[in-house]
């Protein structure tokens, strides 16, 4: 599958030539817009219950052609690229009322490279793929008789994308996504309680075939079922909470990220909107959106982009600074509508999908408190570790998430571990409550998918560790 020229899976029905000639038909009356081409390749495997369940290989192309006439979206999609698809397409764009502003300029030319061009689906034999699985399977029934129940997965994805505008600008990316995962059930004395543990990015399998990636992630995925066989039930009720680093950055995302997305700010329905130079947020937090970020194996993290899906180079957004709101995450129609500039964050599922601006890797940068001191000041409250899903609602910022690990803490130290706890509260005033921040930011792992208007995306996460003053949290106990 990987070609001398990735570009030539775009272009078999097509020239390069013919698609900036249709663009330049097809948008002319439009002040913005875009053809997007996409292939894209990707392959699963699940082993589950002791065998191979799931082996899926699939391959697709096909384009968008979007046109905007100021706050008007046309947009079109198809599987097939040629010509006829295209100018059928277009033909959606004439129910759009003629622009009447100077066009959008394109975005500026990148030439940055955040991952390789390589295909993770061709380099690694199939054979080889089932063995990872069958070795974590036996590896990890074989650390603990208390595991009964193993998962593993393994997934990657393979896309090349060709961004062409009417003005003739074009930008191009190759992208590979790969990512492991495992799960595990433990059991004693009647009682069944879960770990679970991803790894990935936009790199190549290699390192996920090492013994010591996939053996951490056993270890992870065994000790966090473990605890969890020795939870009580999670106190309720409001109290002090240390928020781990790394994953639990999630919860900063939802409660927080989503809000800080410029449709929403726009359109006047988020809870930071109209709010740009007023504090936001205790002294100290500062949150950044930045798609440039690389791994620890110098290739892209799951949220990274060479550039975004409208050919805008990504960059670092100075979201919050020091609790001072500064701007927002930007798509090209937003921007356009705001008067502000582009940041990079118009991303869309595929080429059956519109942009909109989405974020990338978002996090709150490190303070200068010790963790463990931030622990030692907690007279009563939790420590929750890892987080499992939650929902937000953007216009109130109000959230609700579950703790898929947690420590009660007594007296500045860890104490029973808890099940069923959840935090409940809105973004904005959890902002405003954190008193300690950690000098010890963490990334997440590089499993994060971002939900937002029916599309997924690949995102990351991370924070350093946060004690917050005060947070409703519900359990049983």
């Amino acid at each position: 599958m990987t070609t001398a020229d990735p570009r030539s899976l775009l272009y078999r029905q097509l020239s390069p030539e013919d698609a900036q000639a249709l663009t330049r038909e097809t948008l002319a009356r439009c002040d913005d817009g875009e053809l997007y081409l996409q292939f894209i390749a990707s392959e699963t495997f699940a082993f589950d219950d002791g065998r191979l369940k799931t082996a899926d290989y699939s391959r697709d192309a096909g384009f968008g052609l979007r046109g905007l006439s100021g706050e008007m979206t046309g947009f079109a999609h198809a599987n097939e690229i040629s010509a006829a698809a295209i100018r059928r397409a277009g033909e959606t764009l004439q129910l759009l009322d003629p622009a009447k502003g100077q066009a959008a300029p394109p975005p500026r030319q990148n030439n940055r490279h955040l991952y390789t061009d390589a295909s993770p689906l061709d380099l690694v034999p199939f054979a080889d793929k089932v063995k990872l699985l069958e070795a974590i399977d036996a590896a990890a029934r074989a650390r603990d008789s208390r595991v009964v129940q193993v998962t593993a997965s393994l997934a990657a994805s393979w896309s090349v994308v060709e961004i062409v505008r009417a003005d003739g600008f074009v930008a191009h990316d190759v992208r590979p996504l790969v990512r492991l995962n495992v799960g595990i059930v433990a059991e004693h004395n009647g009682r069944r309680e879960t770990g679970s543990f991803g790894i990935g990015g936009r790199r190549l399998y290699d390192d996920l075939f090492q013994p010591e990636t996939w053996n951490r992630a056993i270890d992870t995925a065994l000790a966090q079922a473990l605890v969890n066989l020795e939870s009580v039930a999670a106190p309720a009720g409001e109290c002090q909470v240390l928020l781990g680093s790394g994953w639990p950055g999630v919860l900063l995302h939802e409660a927080v990220g989503h809000g800080l997305e410029g449709d929403f700010n726009r359109k006047g329905t988020s809870a930071f909107s109209g709010r740009i130079g007023e504090r936001v947020g205790a002294a100290g937090v500062t949150v950044v959106d930045d798609g440039t970020l690389l791994g620890v194996s110098g290739q892209g993290r799951r949220g990274s982009l060479s550039v975004d899906d409208e050919g805008t180079p990504t960059q670092e957004t100075v979201l919050i600074e020091d609790g001072i709101l500064k701007g927002y995450m930007q798509d090209r129609l937003n921007a356009r509508l705001m008067g502000v500039a582009a940041t990079g964050n118009g991303r869309r599922e595929n080429y059956a999908h519109a942009p909109m601006p989405r974020m990338t890797n978002t996090f709150m940068k490190a303070g200068n408190d010790d963790p463990g001191e931030l622990l030692g000041r907690m007279k009563d409250g939790i420590y929750a570790k890892s987080f499992g899903g939650g929902q937000v609602d953007i216009v109130s910022g109000k959230f609700v998430f579950s703790c898929t690990e947690a420590y009660k803490v007594e007296n500045g130290k860890l104490g029973a571990p808890i099940k069923g706890a959840t935090l409940i509260g809105d973004g904005p005033t959890v902002l405003t409550k954190v008193i300690g921040i950690g000098n010890d930011l963490e990334l997440d792992e590089g499993v994060g998918v971002c939900g937002k208007g029916g599309q997924s995306v690949p995102a990351g996460v991370g924070q350093p560790t946060l004690l917050v003053s005060g947070l409703t949290v519900g359990g049983t106990g």
